[in-house]
C-alpha cells in the first residue's frame, strides 16, 4: 500500500489542523493505521493509532484530549484532527500502516508515507 500524507502547514498556538493520509489499493480496511511525528533534532515518536474498523484508538498522553484519529475506509483515508495546538507539536508528521493490530512501536508498521510538516508558532 502507498500512503500520501497532507494537510500540514503553519498555524498559531491554539489553532487547529487536520492531517489526511490517503492510501492506494483496495485493502485499506485490512490495515491498522498510525500517526507518528519527528520534531527537529528528536527521534520519531508515536502520536496516535486506530484499528482496522476504527472502533479502537490509542494516543500518546501529550495529545490526549486535543488530537483525534479517525478513518474512512470507503475513502481509503485516515485523519488526524489536531486542536489546541502547541509549539511543541511542531514536527514532521508521518502516517503508517500495518497488517497487524495497531501498536505504538514503529517497527510493527510495514508502510510509511512521506512526512507533512506542521509548524505551530507561539
Amino acid at each position: 500500500v502507498q500512503l500520501q500524507a497532507s494537510g500540514g502547514g503553519l498555524v498559531e498556538e491554539g489553532g487547529s489542523l487536520r492531517l489526511s493520509c490517503a492510501a492506494s489499493g483496495r485493502t485499506f480496511s485490512s490495515y491498522s493505521m498510525g500517526w507518528f511525528r519527528q520534531a527537529p533534532g528528536k527521534e520519531r515518536e508515536f502520536v496516535a493509532a486506530i484499528s482496522r474498523t476504527g472502533g479502537s484508538t490509542d494516543y500518546v498522553d501529550s495529545v490526549k484530549g486535543r488530537f483525534t484519529i479517525s478513518r474512512d475506509n470507503a475513502k481509503n483515508t485516515v485523519y488526524l484532527q489536531m486542536n489546541t495546538l502547541k509549539p511543541e507539536d511542531t514536527a514532521d508528521y508521518y502516517c503508517a500502516a500495518t497488517r497487524s493490530a495497531y501498536s505504538r512501536a514503529q517497527g510493527f508498521y510495514e508502510y510509511w508515507g512521506q512526512g507533512t510538516l506542521v509548524t505551530v508558532s507561539s
